[in-house]
């Protein structure tokens, strides 16, 4: 009589437990992904709302793997309201390899492989690099220039400057492109005073993005900041 009670006591708990479904789903801390593809990324299937179920996988499973982000944390408010909190993998600039895009990290790490190109990040043309492995240093043959490339992409991503790519030249000068302005930076002389300027103009004259010209940068100086600074439309 005792085991029957306590069968039926399991069974009532367990149709309980299945019976219970996510309902509100909060999103933070994602820039890449919509709430809607977070939600469905995490909580997809016939059984991904379940509460007691969704709550044993983030418990006792590994994470799922989602491109972009470096881990994800499930709070569960109540077995009807969970949060998910997005930690994002800190992207500063990609380079074209094998028909692949291979994303660095602000140490020059290749943290992610993809075939699709993220809004907002620099794609880094115009230099040769040696075999490119995922999880290990950006392979620039010149010391020099590497340290120039995170200089450059640390700096742009500081003031959120929407750079589209980087040309490099055979002397290791960048230009920038941002939509149809080309800006030529020089070699990296006064970088970070170059970058400055150029955020204080884009922001002064945000309309400049949008002619088909070349913003000359080159000449700018410590001493002199708005030497030779000049705008030529094509």
């Amino acid at each position: 009589m005792g085991a029957g009670i306590a069968v039926a006591a399991l069974l009532l708990a367990a149709i309980l437990v299945l019976s219970v479904h996510i309902q509100d789903v909060t999103v933070t801390g994602s820039e890449r992904y919509t709430d809607a593809q977070i939600e469905e990324l995490l909580f997809a299937g016939k059984w991904g709302k379940n509460a007691g179920i969704a709550y044993f996988k983030n418990r006792f499973r590994p994470h799922k793997q989602i491109p972009f982000v470096e881990d994800y944390k499930v709070i569960f408010h109540s077995p009807f309201h969970v949060e998910v909190i997005i930690y994002e993998k800190d992207i500063v600039g990609y380079v074209s390899y094998m028909s692949s895009y291979m994303y660095f990290d602000r140490d020059g790490i290749i943290v992610e492989s993809s075939g699709s190109k993220l809004d907002g990040v620099p794609w880094i043309t115009g230099l040769e690099f040696g075999q490119i492995v995922l999880y290990r240093p950006l392979p620039v043959g010149d010391d020099r220039i590497f340290g120039e490339i995170m200089n450059l992409t640390q700096q742009l991503s500081v003031y959120d400057i929407p750079v589209d790519r980087i040309q490099y030249d055979s002397k290791g000068q960048a230009t920038l492109f941002i939509n149809k302005m080309e800006v030529t930076m020089g070699d990296n002389a006064d970088i970070d005073g170059k970058i400055s300027t150029l955020n204080d103009i884009l922001t002064d004259q945000p309309q400049l993005a949008e002619i088909s010209g070349t913003l000359k940068l080159e000449n700018y100086t410590e001493n002199n900041s708005r030497a030779g600074i000049t705008f030529k439309k094509k």
